[in-house]
């Protein structure tokens, strides 16, 4: 079942106006070649920058664009929002420049540094409840009882045409784009990013990207109706939205050529790439559509634009998230090897190692397991290691020398 053409679309000439309405609002972000996906797609591969806009991210065009076309009456009664992190940033920062007061319901998971910066910008945060799902609740129950206005996240045509806006630039800074790729959640930003590049350009391919443990618009899509997931485990906290709205899925129905999903391995392998290629700083949900470029290059016409969407991500993530793509892109290897138990048996091992230039990161000795014959300990070492290839000489080259390595 379609349902597309169920309700009237944002058309290219409402992101026209919402971009009249940002200019001087919020910044142009630059559009930067990436040579190193580049190379894997066979053509030029641009990335769009929305983690180098106000706040760190998209959000703040949709925002403000719908808190502007309020009434005086309606801005004077407040705004509410509901968000894990951009867009409470997004609405706080756009109501401060409207002069409107802005509460902001924020899930008690939602990362702290975001936190902070929402309240930095002037909104009042609250935490409460585990989920965005259950925050929406609060922040609508809010709306009801003080009059203020709900700002939703991304099913309203304002904020659709907001986001929108960032199709126009990049259309606008690469006229020749074949494939445009872009992170999704809740829907709003391919949404609007997908009635600016259509209205322009229809034969440009759209491509929607949802991490595969928070992928709800397939079944959506399928149904013909928004289907909520019943569970979410994804460290994209940006784009775990149960389901989209009426708006953007029909949106998404009508105008997208393609959903695809990304794993957490994926997500991994992008955000280091973003940091080691790109030199950007990109968070997890931010990073979905440069993970759909690596995990399948092959699927993408050139030249290709890779909405890279938001930059808010918290460093003990961060260092978390590092450490998981090194180990998905091969570069870190654990290892549990038994030796005998007399002296000489543990540096004999460490040297073995060091000479296949693999960086001992730490060694675990254990004694007392049931894997273990009288006379014997089992080493856990933890290495850094350059790729795959070198991972398998590590593991030959234990085996060669009398050892039984098993990867743990």
């Amino acid at each position: 079942m379609s349902v597309a053409g169920a309700v009237p679309l944002v058309s290219g000439a409402d992101v026209e106006a919402a971009a009249q309405l940002l200019d001087g609002v919020v910044r142009r972000t630059p559009l930067e070649h990436s040579r190193a996906l580049a190379e894997r797609v066979g053509g030029p591969v641009w990335l769009k920058c929305e983690n180098l806009q106000r706040t760190g991210s998209f959000k703040i065009r949709g925002a403000y664009t719908r808190i502007a076309r309020l009434t005086d009456a309606e801005r004077a009664r407040g705004v509410v929002a509901a968000s894990a992190g951009n867009h409470a940033q997004g609405v706080a920062l756009a109501a401060r420049e409207l002069g409107a007061a802005a509460t902001v319901f924020m899930p008690e998971t939602a990362p702290l540094p975001k936190v902070a910066a929402t309240r930095g910008y002037g909104a009042d945060a609250r935490l409460g409840g585990a989920t965005l799902t259950e925050a929406l609740v609060s922040a609508v129950e809010f709306a009801q009882r003080t009059g203020s206005v709900f700002i939703h996240p991304f099913d309203h045509p304002d904020v659709i045409a907001g986001q929108g806006t960032v199709g126009l630039e990049l259309i606008e800074q690469c006229p020749d784009v074949a494939t445009v790729v872009v992170c999704t959640g809740g829907g709003g930003l391919v949404s609007g990013i997908a009635a600016a590049v259509k209205a322009r350009r229809p034969d440009v391919r759209v491509v929607a990207v949802q991490a595969a443990t928070a992928a709800a618009l397939p079944a959506s899509l399928a149904a013909g109706r928004p289907v909520p997931l019943t569970s979410m485990a994804t460290m994209a906290d940006g784009i775990a939205v149960a389901a989209p709205g009426d708006l953007t899925l029909a949106h998404v129905a009508g105008l997208v050529d393609e959903v695809r999903t990304v794993t957490e391995g994926d997500l991994s392998r992008a955000l280091l790439f973003c940091l080691e290629r790109a030199k950007l700083v990109v968070e997890p949900a931010g990073v979905a559509a440069v993970a759909a470029l690596l995990a399948a290059p092959e699927a993408f016409a050139a030249p290709v634009v890779a909405v890279v969407s938001g930059g808010n991500i918290d460093p003990v993530l961060m260092m978390k998230v590092v450490q998981h793509g090194m180990a998905a892109a091969g570069r870190y290897l654990s290892l549990r090897v038994q030796v005998p138990d007399r002296p000489g048996s543990l540096a004999a091992l460490l040297r073995e190692l060091a000479g296949l230039s693999a960086n001992v990161l730490s060694v675990e000795h254990e004694r007392t397991t049931a894997r273990l014959d009288l006379g014997e300990v089992e080493v856990g070492v933890h290495l850094e290691t350059r790729g795959p290839d070198h991972e398998q000489e590590v593991l030959a080259a234990l085996t060669l020398a009398g050892y039984a390595p098993r990867v743990d």
